[in-house]
């Protein structure tokens, strides 16, 4: 078996992936908080899709791909396959989105988180391994299976939590702490997985690997992130002038509707 590093560029990969993972997750929880605090479908649909947008996008699948730069086996050349790549992109906000419109609607909350966490769970090891299989080294890549699925049981139990999240926290505080709680619990399944790759490289020694390096696609991969984040952000405070110009007026005691970051959930109630 060839020799694999996981960490090639030392603590920064991780690091940044972390970091890059809390911020995902942060927004997202923001966007879900919001989303709590609109009764009116249309607007809440557009929070969610924001919200799938940052965590499956950012807080997943960009972790994914900034924990990959650190990934390389020295014996070969190591390149990408951009459409898979980019599928697996897809495949993370589609699914996360999934997740988030089924704890989104309806009152059953904890089905709905369970079943919602099984979906997302799902996805993401479907993410994962999809981001893995357009790696090309010069050789067959293979896995554990044993630890395969220990990956897809962390990945489960972490889409589970963090929806649940999605559904419980209000305040800034607690969407701080939940966000770090996600973003560990996201690496870890990336890593878990990780540690199941096994390269036997061929023995007609180095030749040409297909495809794209790593680098060559952090360019237009921090472009289209930068452009995913303004274009967020517009669509957010567009939505925020919308309910604050439409809603209520403040009551006898003071009250002024519902607040984003401090939802308190009524039996019964429609919301999340």
């Amino acid at each position: 078996m060839a020799e694999i590093h996981h960490f090639a560029h030392g603590a920064f990969n991780p690091v940044a992936a972390y970091l890059l993972s809390f911020i995902g997750c942060l927004l997202g929880l923001v966007c879900t908080a919001r989303a709590r605090a609109t009764r009116q479908r249309a607007r809440r649909t557009r929070w969610l899709v924001l919200a799938s947008i940052a965590i499956g996008g950012a807080g997943i699948w960009l972790m994914h791909f900034m924990a990959m730069l650190g990934f390389a086996v020295p014996a070969s050349p190591l390149r990408l396959d951009p459409y898979l790549t980019l599928s697996s992109l897809v495949l993370a906000v589609v699914t996360v989105g999934g997740g988030l419109f089924i704890v989104g609607f309806g009152r059953r909350r904890a089905l709905r988180v369970i079943g919602g966490g099984v979906l997302t769970g799902l996805g993401v090891v479907g993410m994962h391994y999809t981001g893995m299989l357009a790696v090309r080294v010069y050789g067959d890549i293979s896995y554990n299976p044993r630890i395969v699925l220990a990956s897809v049981g962390v990945a489960v139990v972490a889409a589970t939590v963090a929806l649940w999240f999605t559904v419980t926290v209000g305040s800034w505080s607690r969407i701080a702490i939940a966000s770090g709680v996600m973003a560990v619990a996201v690496c870890g399944m990336h890593y878990t997985g990780m540690a199941a790759i096994q390269v036997r490289l061929h023995e007609s020694g180095i030749h040409h690997v297909q495809g794209v390096s790593p680098m060559e696609l952090l360019v237009p991969i921090v472009l289209i992130t930068s452009a995913a984040l303004i274009g967020m952000a517009f669509s957010g405070l567009k939505a925020m002038t919308e309910e604050e110009f439409e809603a209520p007026p403040p009551s006898a005691g003071g009250r002024h509707g519902e607040t984003p970051f401090t939802v308190a959930l009524r039996p019964g109630s429609e919301t999340f």
